[in-house]
């Protein structure tokens, strides 16, 4: 999820019909991790069994790069036998999007979110902006630990672009790309440090990542908690348009002892 360090009530819904199922299926923002890690994303993917044949229905980011996890269908008991066999008896998992975990399956968390789509974002370049990298890492991880606008881990930095402001040489706002389903990209990480937030570093980040989002022929999204309605309200002002209202959980799976390290910041 994404935030400003802020965090509304989202609107009507004009923008579905942009990303609304088609007669071939579901949208792939329905799933869009599970369209990332089969896709853009497959370098950080890890799935049951190595990933070997047999069509695996089940797949996670590698656990420095990312926490989520997902199922190619949640409706189908395959798919949550893979993942049970990915995360290992009693292990845990965070997901997006699915409601009732089968018999057995624990709830261990949920948060109420939303997803918005780009229908009139005016996107363009931030001359102030600067890339970021792994060698800000640090600088990144404790931005967003004090902002805490949903998971970022060491190497989540590698899944796109990156981009930050600086004031006399601290990081003190970012903002940058994460999941990557075909012909989309989500927007992530927005977040200002709280003394320098009201000036629209948020604004002017969330642009320039879109910016390059476009240039690839993609279109941004994103997702925030349904409770963060400050960041709702600017992204909406800025054209984005609700499209869906996911859960993100966690659970846990059948048997073993029980692992809780999985969380959503």
């Amino acid at each position: 999820m994404t935030g400003t360090g802020a965090g509304t009530g989202p609107g009507t819904d004009p923008g579905r019909a942009r990303a609304a199922p088609g007669p071939e299926g579901p949208h792939v923002l329905d799933n869009p991790a599970w369209a990332a890690l089969r896709g853009a994303h497959a370098a950080f993917a890890e799935h049951p069994g190595g990933g070997g044949p047999g069509a695996p229905r089940a797949a996670r980011y590698h656990p420095d790069v990312s926490p989520w996890a997902a199922l190619a269908d949640p409706a189908d008991p395959r798919s949550w036998a893979d993942l049970r066999a990915l995360v290992g008896e009693g292990g845990t998992a965070p997901l997006a999007g699915v409601l009732d975990p089968p018999e057995g399956w624990e709830t261990v968390g949920a948060v109420p979110g939303v997803q918005l789509v780009d229908t009139a974002l005016r996107a363009e370049a931030a001359p102030e902006a600067v890339r970021l990298g792994s060698a800000d890492v640090a600088e990144m991880l404790a931005l967003i630990a004090l902002t805490k606008p949903g998971p970022f881990l060491p190497r989540t930095v590698e899944l796109g672009t990156y981009l930050g402001i600086r004031h006399h040489g601290r990081l003190v706002a970012m903002a940058g790309e994460r999941l990557r389903p075909p012909g989309w990209t989500e927007i992530s990480a927005v977040c200002t440090h709280p003394g320098h937030r009201g000036r629209g570093l948020a604004t002017r980040l969330v642009r320039a990542v879109a910016a390059g989002i476009r240039e690839r022929g993609e279109t941004p999204f994103l997702h925030t908690a349904a409770s963060n309605t400050a960041a709702i309200r600017l992204y909406e002002s800025i054209g984005f348009t609700l499209r869906r209202r996911p859960s993100f959980m966690a659970v846990r799976a059948p048997g073993g002892p029980g692992n809780t390290t999985a969380k959503f910041s």
